[in-house]
């Protein structure tokens, strides 16, 4: 019987191998691309890395698309890694909109007219300053779960960052980058990723440069950043939310007419962190008189009418907001982005839609495909997943993180790996319009790490006039690029 075991143990581990398909073929093209005036001829690589685990099993193949500079010198030529989020998103949209050498052209706070869509150099382009390596996370793109592999061994804070740190220790090895300066670059659920993934690394002897946080969030059990009820006290997430509802109002004429948006939310903000705080903390305590006055000044920040808020008990949720700042127009504000907008349809007080998502994704996944098929020329029969979210291929995420109960906070995990690394620095790119990650959270939790003085001036900002994905605004992509150059210059002085 122990001899039929064996014998079936070993059968079953040569099906579970024999069960993942053939290595695709890695697609290698060559190109020029033209940043700031210079001509910098690179290669393209569309392909894939195998994941395998501790008993040297294929657990799964992740997809990824890098663009790398010819005849660079790799000890001195950083590279640098990109994601998105989700949990459960492809890297499409960083991929096609952000960086790379070709982006798709947008309309800026507009949706993107119907195919065919245009695909056009990008002059921002950070091929300039660092080798680009856009990363889809398993089950989504065209990277899959395979042979010993189950969607539960990846779908999960922990999980997850284990196979990014798998998949950059065998690029790096493939590809002989173990000596270069190396950053992560991580979007929405990609910034959770960067401080799991940035600790994972370190301690893996992968000493990381920096770390790109674009739309952070980092502490899922901030006080309700979902706006959720404010029952029982949960009151940061009205707080954590207000100076992008009054970004929002700006942008749409509705509250700090006749100031700048950086003025006006100068005084937001003083008063969501100081008076509105206060007031909101004390619940049923708070006089009819300081009610009054938060009334007005709510009513002036945000341009809802004084009844509203009044009925809202000062506490009105962002997707409450999103729904009612362009009621009497019947119009619906983007959440990822709240300068798009869309008709909406009656029924509902809260959006049905995101006009953000819809009025660009179409774009972002056609050309996305007709990119990497026609112009990398990588060929698949697998079908591309931009999205797969919620439990659709076998498991849910899993927001455990270490040994700490859900919602999962990897800010410890940004600020150990700082105090660690003190060489290891990071920059903080924010969207006023960004109500899926708002950029007043993301200063909250960057300024309590309890790190040293010297290391929390290692932390960079920059704030733009778009939303969630920074470079859907062509000004805003111009104005980020700038301040990635400088901060890629300061941090490689800085070895």
């Amino acid at each position: 019987m122990k001899h039929l075991r064996v014998l079936a143990a070993s059968l079953s581990a040569a099906f579970l191998i024999a069960a993942a398909p053939a290595t695709p073929t890695d697609s290698v093209t060559h190109a020029v691309a033209h940043v700031n005036g210079a001509s910098i001829p690179y290669t393209a690589r569309a392909g894939t890395i195998t994941l395998r685990n501790d008993k040297e099993q294929i657990t799964a193949r992740m997809f990824y698309t890098a663009f790398t500079k010819d005849g660079a010198d790799l000890r001195n030529r950083p590279v640098t890694f990109f994601y998105n989020g989700g949990p459960g998103s492809s890297t499409i949209w960083l991929r096609m909109g952000s960086f790379a050498p070709l982006r798709v052209q947008t309309m800026n706070d507009q949706g993107i007219p119907n195919a065919p869509f245009k695909l056009i150099e990008n002059n921002y382009s950070l091929i300039d300053k660092t080798d680009l390596v856009f990363i889809d996370a398993p089950n989504t793109g065209w990277s899959r779960v395979i042979g010993a592999g189950t969607p539960k061994d990846f779908m999960g804070v922990d999980q997850d960052g284990r196979a990014f740190t798998q998949f950059i220790q065998r690029y790096i090895t493939q590809f002989g980058r173990w000596n270069s300066p190396k950053f992560l670059f991580g979007e929405s659920y990609g910034t959770t990723r960067d401080c799991v993934l940035v600790n994972m690394l370190q301690n893996a002897g992968v000493q990381m440069n920096g770390v790109v946080l674009l739309s952070s969030i980092l502490n899922f059990g901030l006080g309700g950043l979902a706006g959720g009820s404010p029952i029982g006290g949960g009151d940061w997430g009205f707080v954590g939310y207000l100076p992008t509802e009054a970004a929002a109002a700006w942008f749409h004429h509705k509250a700090g007419q006749g100031q700048s948006l950086p003025s006006f939310l100068q005084g937001v903000e003083s008063f969501a962190g100081g008076q509105y705080l206060r007031d909101l903390a004390q619940g049923s305590d708070l006089s009819q008189a300081e009610f009054n006055n938060d009334v007005a000044r709510l009513h002036s920040y945000l341009g809802v009418s004084e009844d509203y808020i009044r009925n809202s008990n000062l506490r009105i949720p962002y997707f409450r907001f999103l729904q009612t700042l362009l009621l009497n127009q019947d119009e619906v504000i983007g959440r990822y982005d709240s300068r798009y907008t869309s008709y909406t349809l009656p029924g509902s007080d809260v959006p049905r839609w995101d006009p953000s998502d819809v009025g660009i994704s179409g774009a972002f996944v056609g050309l996305g495909m007709n990119y990497m098929t026609q112009t990398l020329k990588y060929h698949t029969n697998l079908q591309y997943r931009p999205t797969s979210y919620g439990g659709q291929l076998g498991a849910r995420w899993d927001f455990k993180h270490g040994d700490e109960d859900p919602p999962a906070n990897v800010a410890p995990d940004l600020a150990r790996a700082m105090s660690t690394n003190p060489h290891l620095y990071v920059f903080s790119g924010n969207g006023y319009y960004d109500f899926a990650t708002p950029f007043f959270a993301t200063e909250y939790t960057l300024n309590h790490l309890g790190l040293a003085p010297a290391l929390q001036n290692h932390i960079t900002y920059g704030f733009y006039q778009s939303g969630h994905m920074v470079y859907l605004n062509p000004k805003a992509l111009a104005q980020f690029k700038g301040d990635l150059s400088r901060w890629y210059d300061r941090v490689l002085s800085a070895r």
